[in-house]
This record gives structure tokens, sequence and C-alpha cells, in this order.
């Protein structure tokens, strides 16, 4: 079973969406658990105060050092990988959430405010991770997509191990068009190659398509793919 685990100040947003469908499903199973930490539950003043101004000024405020540090003391497990979802981090991949999934244990903190003390990050060796080139108000939403990318490469998630790995970014390769009924929709017409029943014809057609996609929408992940192969 995969324990993941949210530090967040806003737990009430968890699991979310992660509770329903599928992965609502493999939650009852045990495939995988979720573990969400208040931060706020560290700190000790009567207005369990977290954020502070940053020295050398600026707008907004940060997550205070000692609140974050403690919180994360008294929960992380040893040994565990821990992320810092921020728009400065390395930018999370498919290739990331395979790894993950093959983890026993994870922990995502998810930042507010402008962000967190930097001496939290470097001492307590927590890898910062972006799921994109823009900003967010929280990362909330950021752990909640982290989440949904790792947990349906777990076995018996989707039912249908076999589904995961014919999917867009698997073979560094965006997902070929997709076909279902009727037949024949607004005069427009299923290739016929789908309609054949030859197998390697379908499958030469499929990696075509999804090779002409990837060059033409993502130049990036066609040259990668390339240099692989």
């Amino acid at each position: 079973m995969l324990q993941a685990q949210v530090f967040t100040l806003y737990p009430e947003i968890f699991p979310g969406p992660l509770d329903k469908g599928l992965y609502g499903k493999a939650k009852a199973k045990k495939l995988w658990s979720l573990n969400v930490i208040n931060i706020r539950d560290a700190a000790t003043d009567k207005h369990k105060t977290v954020d502070d101004t940053p020295y050398g000024g600026g707008t907004g405020m940060l997550i205070k050092p000692d609140i974050l540090a403690k919180s994360i003391d008294q929960n992380l497990n040893k040994g565990e990988r821990i992320f810092y979802l921020s728009p400065k981090g390395k930018i999370f991949d498919q290739k990331l959430a395979q790894d993950l999934s093959k983890e026993k244990s994870f922990s995502l903190i998810c930042g507010h405010f402008e962000g967190v003390d930097e001496r939290v990050l470097s001492t307590r060796n927590i890898e910062e991770l972006s799921i994109g080139d823009y900003v967010l108000s929280g990362g909330e939403s950021a752990a909640l997509v982290v989440l949904d990318s790792v947990l349906r490469l777990l076995p018996g998630v989707l039912g249908n191990d076999k589904s995961a790995s014919e999917e867009t970014f698997e073979n560094g390769l965006l997902e070929y068009p997709q076909y279902t009924k009727p037949q024949i929709w607004e005069e427009k017409s299923v290739p016929d190659v789908l309609l054949s029943g030859d197998h390697a014809k379908i499958k030469d057609w499929r990696l075509s398509q999804s090779e002409a996609i990837t060059r033409d929408r993502r130049p990036d992940l066609w040259q990668k793919h390339n240099k692989k192969n």
C-alpha cells in the first residue's frame, strides 16, 4: 500500500476528488492511504500564527521555519522523500510519477503566502517540485495533481493495468487519437484502419499518429524521443 502524506494549512481540501470513483474504491481496498497534516497544529501561540514578514522587505508573508520544521519532524517517516510544491521547482513529469508510484510513502508540502523559509528546505532535504510554468495561490491544487498522476499507476487502481502503459508520455510521445461508436458521426467516419481488425496495422497507425502529434505540438518531447531512439 502506498502511504501519501500532505502538509497543508487547509486540510479540509483533502482528499477532495481523490475520494471518488476509481481512487475512492482503491482507497477502500487499502491500495493507498492519505495522511493530512495541518501545519497550523505546530503553532503554539493562542492565534496559531504560522507566518511572518520576509527579511529584506517585500510583499506577502512566509511560513515560519520553526513551525514548518516542527510539523515535518513530528510526522515524516524516516528516509521518506518529501517535496515542496513550488513554481521554481523541477518540473513534475511522468517519469517521476512512475518513480513515486513504486515508493512505500512520500510527502508533499503545500505552500501559501509568498512561500516558506529557505532554511527549512535545505535542512530537511526537501525537493522542490513544480507542475508547470505558472503560479497558483497555494500548493493544494498542485498536490492533488501529483497524487492523481501517481495513484493511477498503482497496480489494481485502474482495473486494467495496461491502460496506463498506452497513454500520453508513457513512451515519450503524446497519445494517438481515439474513436468510439457511432462509426459515422456528423458525416465523419472512424479511420478505416481501426475497423480492419488487423492489429499490426492498427499498432503502426497509432504509433505514426503519436509521432506526428508529438512532432507538431511538443517539439521538445519529440527531440527527447529522437535522442532516446
